[in-house]
């Protein structure tokens, strides 16, 4: 992508910050997720068989504007970085701005794309789809955890790959409409195994031992910060704390909370990684040490223990968790963001062309 991207960045005002381009293409992500919210809040639409039959599908006009919203979300997230370098504006607030939000749209991404598929005939149910989502983010941690490491974050080509695939899959749907997916290939196996299987491929087959090996050489060339072997590992112990509360919830739950609103449980679960994913990103920037458990997994364990002994109030208590979080995170990240901006002297949403 990167040819089209030098081309695109010219025609970018050297005025415009960075980070506005970076936020830009944030929201035109949160507004797919916002839309298809509401032409698909329970992820029916896409599907046929009862109780789906009683949602209309998608109008074909909604998936052209996720097209075209996809496309300036990932075009807007590769140019800022070189309008920084083009303006002279680089920095650490611009890295952690950019990464920080993607943080957020690793969950944003998947759960607009799976609207396409549905939850019933020929995809895969919200249970499968909970643990695909725990796969892209945990691969998404790896690689911020791997630069914790080594110092260096080494982005895989599949992410581009996988981008324009969902670009490509969005434009397909728009022309021939949601049931152009209802099919099987080889074996029996559906549009939408073939989707989740892609996900699990590319995370766990290309992200994942790449990550594993850019660490071990690290280690192994004394090229990387050196952690012993608790304090290298000391970031996973949030994530897998998380895993496990959020796992119990889904199997435990008396209401079947997965399949009754799928849309505001992974929402919670992919907020709170955000902010578990930030609190790693200022840690490995900083050079100091990441902390050992996200406050917000405290108020998750309570609500956990309120689901199962008041299963009535189990809708409202993930109505709470899901605001707790939501403003949690944004409270820390508008923080984290000023105090930057006071220390470097700059602001973050207009720029001074340095370029010259």
């Amino acid at each position: 992508m990167h040819p089209f991207w030098n081309a695109v960045v010219k025609i970018c005002p050297r005025w415009i910050a960075p980070n506005v381009l970076t936020f830009v293409g944030f929201l035109f992500t949160v507004g797919n997720f916002v839309l298809l919210a509401v032409y698909d809040y329970s992820y029916y639409a896409s599907s046929d068989e009862p109780p789906a039959d009683q949602y209309p599908p998608i109008p074909n006009w909604v998936w052209f504007a996720c097209a075209f919203n996809h496309f300036m979300a990932h075009t807007l997230d590769g140019i800022d970085g070189k309008q920084a370098r083009r303006t002279g504006t680089s920095g650490p607030l611009g890295e952690l701005f950019d990464h920080g939000l993607d943080s957020w749209s690793t969950f944003f991404i998947p759960a607009c794309i799976w609207s396409v598929f549905g939850r019933l005939d020929y995809s895969i149910s919200p249970l499968r789809f909970y643990f695909v989502l725990w796969n892209v983010i945990l691969c998404f941690y790896t690689s911020h955890w791997e630069k914790y490491l080594t110092k260096i974050l080494f982005l895989p080509w599949g992410y581009d790959i996988s981008q324009m695939l969902i670009f490509v899959i969005y434009l397909i749907t728009g022309f021939g409409g949601q049931n152009i997916w209802k099919f099987k290939i080889f074996w029996g196996i559906s549009s939408g195994a073939m989707f989740e299987f892609m996900m699990y491929a590319g995370s766990l087959g290309t992200s994942l031992p790449m990550s594993f090996w850019n660490i071990y050489k690290s280690y192994r060339d004394k090229t990387g910060k050196m952690l012993g072997v608790w304090e290298s590992i000391r970031p996973l112990f949030t994530p897998i704390v998380f895993f496990t509360f959020s796992t119990i919830w889904v199997y435990h739950s008396s209401t079947d909370i997965i399949n009754k609103n799928p849309r505001m449980y992974l929402f919670m679960v992919g907020t709170i990684f955000a902010n578990v994913n930030c609190r790693l990103i200022v840690s490995q920037m900083s050079s100091t040490r990441c902390e050992f458990i996200n406050w917000l997994i405290l108020p998750l364990a309570l609500s956990v223990v309120i689901v199962l002994v008041f299963p009535s109030l189990e809708m409202a208590t993930l109505l709470v968790m899901s605001s707790v979080a939501t403003v949690a995170h944004i409270h820390y990240g508008v923080y984290v963001v000023r105090q930057m901006c006071e220390h470097f002297l700059i602001k973050c949403f207009t720029i001074k062309d340095r370029a010259d």
